[in-house]
């Protein structure tokens, strides 16, 4: 089977960037494990890996630094969209976010994002529905054990590739 076709698209601000350069670790019907350069490099952020769990609303990512060092976990609230005829995934960014500090320190960003483009008409009630719900799903993994095993999985295959 050809490889698929990725696409980030966010809403704020509004783009879709194809993911050409990211590599496929793991793909199943429910997760999909990458490895990726950043898009547009930053001081410290230089690569990282992502589990996109396609049918919670959420992406799980482990972001390094160039010398391989934790610079934190970062998790996306996402809607998949699948196009079979082109084998294309369209992961939209659903604006709320979590970010887990190696000190364990925990933040959630962007929720007055969300208020914003559900105000624009730019995200529909039905999404703003869905991410709240995947966002408390993720939370209390978070808050839980239960994250460890997500790290586990990443980490599995960030030792092995």
């Amino acid at each position: 089977m050809e490889k698929p076709h990725f696409y980030r698209k966010r809403i704020i601000p509004e783009e879709c960037i194809p993911l050409k350069d990211d590599i496929i670790l793991k793909m199943t019907d429910d997760i999909i494990i990458t490895k990726w350069n950043t898009l547009r490099p930053k001081k410290n952020m230089h690569h990282g890996y992502s589990c996109y769990f396609l049918k919670e609303g959420y992406k799980v990512s482990k972001f390094l630094r160039e010398d391989n060092s934790l610079l934190y976990w970062y998790c996306d609230i996402i809607k998949t969209d699948y196009d079979s005829s082109t084998n294309t995934y369209v992961f939209t960014d659903l604006l709320a976010d979590v970010i887990m500090y190696p000190d364990g320190f925990v933040k959630v960003v962007d929720i007055d994002e969300i208020a914003e483009a559900l105000k624009s008409g730019k995200l529909p009630p039905e999404d703003v529905i869905s991410l709240l719900t995947s966002l408390d799903k993720l939370l209390k993994i978070v808050y839980s054990e239960d994250f460890e095993k997500y790290k586990h999985m990443i980490n599995e295959y960030a030792l092995e590739k």
